[in-house]
C-alpha cells in the first residue's frame, strides 16, 4: 500500500504520494500542487527540503556520517580504487573491468590535446586573476573549440564528450597554476598515470627533470576521490539546472566552477588557510582563537570544522587526515601555519565545547593542509577541488539528461508593491 501525505489548504484536503527511496528516505512528491490548490507553492530557502530530482549516484546520510557512490561506500574506494575507476562508476554506473579501465584511460590521454588558440585567451588574464575565474573562462571557451552538440541518446557521442573533458580539464588546470607563476605551459605526459600526470604538469620546472613522490600521488589521488560527487550540493545542482535548459556539457561545467568558486562551498578550503594565516599575523595563539569561536558575541568563524550537512564526523575528513599525517611527515615541512593547523585539531579534538558539537576537523580542513604542503598556492585549492568534483559533475549532468528532466524553474513568493498607476516624470 503506497504511502500518502495530505495537505490541507483553504478547507481542501489533497493527497499527495510519498515516495520512498532505495535507502528507505521519504520524499512528499508535490507536483501537482500548484494546480490542484489553485496557485498555492512551497517556500524553502536554500532547499533544505526540498528534493529538486530522484538520483542513482550518491547517497549520504548526515546524522550516520555516511558518504556511499554507486552503493559503494567512500572508504572502500579511497582504500582500493583510483580516481579514473571512480570516475568512470560515477559517471557509467558501475566500476569498470581492466579492459574498459584501460581503453577508458587511453581514451582520455588520446583527447587531452587542448587547442593551442586557447593559449591565447590564457594570455589576456593578468597574473593577478583569480584561478577559478580563469578556469571557468576556459571551460567556457572549449565551446567554441568543440562547437558541436551532445547527442545525449547516443552512447559513443556522450563517451567522446567525458572523455574529452576529462583529458582536456587537468590540462587547464595545470596551465591555470603555470600561467600564474610565469612557467611554461605543457600539454603532459602520456606514459603517466592520471594523477601522476596532473603533478608533472603542475610542478614540472624546465630545467630539471621531474620526480614523482608516491605519497603526494596517493594523497591527491584520494583527494580528488573524495572531493568526486557529494549528492545535490550548490555547485552540482548548478550544473543540472543549467543544463536543464539543454545547455551543453562544457557550459554547464563553467557554471558550475562558478558556483563552486564561493567561500560557503568549494571555497571553504581556501578560507582555512586564510584563517591560519590571519591566526599567524596575530602571535599564533590557538587556544585564544578556540576561545573566540566559542564566543557569540564574537564574529570570528572558525573555518573547516563542522558541516552543513554531516551532523558527526564528516566521513572524508577521517579518511584523509591519515594521508596528511602521511605528507607531512614524509616532506618533513617546518611551516608555522601547518603547526597552527596541528595545534587548533588536537584542541578541537579534545575540547568538550566542540566535541559536545560534533564539530570535528571537515574535509575542507585536511586538504588545505595537503595541498600548502604539496607547494599549491592558498588560491588554487578549489580549482583542485574543481578537478575532483569533475566527474560527478558529469555524471549528474548525464543522468539530468538521460532522465529528460524538465527545465528548472523555481517559483516564488511576490512581496513587492501591488500594481501602482505610471507617472509621468514631471509628477513624481
Amino acid at each position: 500500500m503506497s504511502k500518502i501525505a495530505t495537505l490541507e489548504v483553504n478547507g481542501q484536503k489533497h493527497e499527495f504520494p510519498i515516495l520512498v527511496g532505495s535507502e528507505n528516505e521519504s520524499a512528499i512528491n508535490i507536483k501537482t500542487l500548484r494546480s490542484v490548490t489553485g496557485g498555492v507553492t512551497t517556500i524553502d530557502p536554500g532547499y533544505k527540503n526540498t528534493g529538486s530530482c530522484e538520483s542513482s549516484i550518491t547517497f549520504l546520510d548526515g546524522e550516520k556520517g555516511i558518504l556511499r557512490y554507486r552503493g559503494y561506500s567512500i572508504e572502500d574506494l579511497a582504500e582500493k580504487a583510483d580516481f579514473l575507476e571512480v570516475a568512470y562508476l560515477l559517471i557509467f554506473g558501475e566500476l569498470p573491468t581492466q579492459e574498459q579501465l584501460d581503453k577508458f584511460h587511453s581514451d582520455i590521454r588520446e583527447k587531452s590535446i587542448v587547442d593551442d588558440d586557447v593559449k591565447k585567451i590564457l594570455d589576456a588574464f593578468p597574473k593577478t586573476a583569480h584561478p577559478m575565474g580563469v578556469l571557468s573562462s576556459l571551460t567556457s571557451a572549449l565551446t567554441a573549440f568543440n562547437p558541436s552538440s551532445v547527442n545525449v541518446d547516443s552512447e559513443e557521442d556522450m563517451y567522446n564528450s567525458v572523455v574529452k573533458i576529462l583529458g582536456k580539464f587537468p590540462v587547464l588546470v595545470a596551465w591555470t597554476m603555470r600561467k600564474k607563476h610565469g612557467l611554461p605551459l605543457d600539454y603532459g605526459d602520456n606514459s603517466l598515470g592520471y594523477v601522476e600526470n596532473v603533478l608533472k604538469m603542475m610542478f614540472k620546472k624546465p630545467n630539471e627533470e621531474y620526480v614523482q613522490n608516491q605519497i603526494l600521488v596517493d594523497a591527491l589521488d584520494k583527494l580528488l576521490i573524495l572531493h568526486a560527487d557529494h549528492e545535490q550540493n550548490c555547485s552540482t545542482s548548478t550544473v543540472r539546472i543549467v543544463g536543464s535548459s539543454h545547455a551543453g556539457l562544457f557550459a554547464s561545467l563553467s557554471a558550475g566552477i562558478s558556483a563552486l568558486w564561493g567561500p560557503l562551498h568549494g571555497g571553504a578550503n581556501q578560507a582555512v588557510l586564510e584563517m591560519l594565516e590571519a591566526i599567524k599575523e596575530d602571535g599564533g595563539d590557538t587556544k585564544k582563537y578556540m576561545a573566540k569561536a566559542k564566543d557569540k558575541s564574537d564574529p570570528f568563524r572558525l573555518m573547516g570544522f563542522g558541516h552543513r550537512v554531516y551532523k558527526n564526523f564528516d566521513p572524508r575528513a577521517k579518511i584523509i587526515k591519515k594521508s596528511a599525517d602521511e605528507v607531512l611527515g614524509d616532506l618533513g615541512i617546518e611551516d608555522p601555519i601547518l603547526d597552527i593547523a596541528k595545534g587548533l585539531e588536537k584542541e578541537a579534538l579534545e575540547d568538550q565545547y566542540f566535541v559536545d558539537r560534533k564539530l570535528y576537523p571537515n574535509v575542507d580542513f585536511y586538504s588545505g593542509i595537503i595541498y600548502r604542503a604539496m607547494g599549491i598556492p592558498t588560491d588554487m585549492f578549489t580549482v583542485m577541488f574543481a578537478l575532483g568534483r569533475l566527474p560527478g559533475w558529469i555524471a549528474q549532468w548525464r543522468e539530468m539528461r538521460l532522465r529528460k528532466e524538465p527545465i528548472g524553474r523555481p517559483r516564488q513568493l511576490y512581496i513587492g508593491e501591488t500594481y501602482r498607476p505610471f507617472m509621468t516624470i514631471k509628477k513624481r
